[in-house]
């Protein structure tokens, strides 16, 4: 599983965190947060990882942008290849 992180310009920047905080959502919440990043996994069907092991990876390179929570805005299946995954690295304000 290959993980491609891009860090937004123009946001704030924090210190990395401890992944085991950082919460894995099914859609972006309503409570005001900052955008830092988006993290691309590329994950092979041959054979395909758990999905604990997807989310746990989100929650590794989201906590290396200091997020409090990752949420999912795409996720594809390329037929007989790969699925890739698209998650947006947020921190709740305060």
């Amino acid at each position: 599983m290959d993980a491609t992180v891009t860090q937004y310009v123009g946001v704030p920047r924090f210190a990395p965190v401890d992944a085991a905080k950082v919460q894995v959502l099914r859609a972006e919440p309503m409570q005001p947060h900052d955008r830092l990043g988006e993290i691309l996994l590329e994950i092979s069907l041959d054979p395909a990882p758990p999905i604990e092991d997807v989310e746990q990876r989100l929650r590794e390179e989201a906590a290396k942008l200091g997020a409090s929570a990752v949420f999912v805005v795409r996720d594809v299946v390329v037929p007989y290849t790969s699925r890739k995954l698209i998650g947006v690295a947020i921190r709740n304000r305060q």
